[in-house]
Formats: structure tokens, sequence, C-alpha cells
């Protein structure tokens, strides 16, 4: 899977480009809609919601 659109991250100055693999994709109840729970490569283990995700 691949970030559809860039997102800003609370704490991290350049924040996640779009089209950034996403690996090790787990659903979740998260909090806050954030219902996907991954690894994005050069970042770390984050929550996302599907919305900002899609196949590649």
């Amino acid at each position: 899977m691949v970030v559809v659109k860039a997102l800003k991250v609370k704490g991290h100055p350049t924040g996640i480009k779009a089209g950034t693999k996403v690996r090790g994709i787990r659903l979740v109840d998260g909090v806050d809609g954030h219902d996907i729970d991954c690894r994005i490569d050069g970042f770390g283990a984050m929550q996302l919601k599907s919305s900002v995700v899609k196949k590649a």
C-alpha cells in the first residue's frame, strides 16, 4: 500500500510524502478513526486512517 496524500506528523520536520510505501499492515480498533497499524519505510511504526492509503 502507499500513502495517497502528504501528511504532517507532529514532532517530525518533514512529514510523510505522497507515494511513500506502507508495510506490515494490521487492522486495529484505533482511537479517533485511526484504524491501520503499520510501518512506514524510513519513518517507523505509526497508526493511519484508511482514507489516506490505497492499494498499489
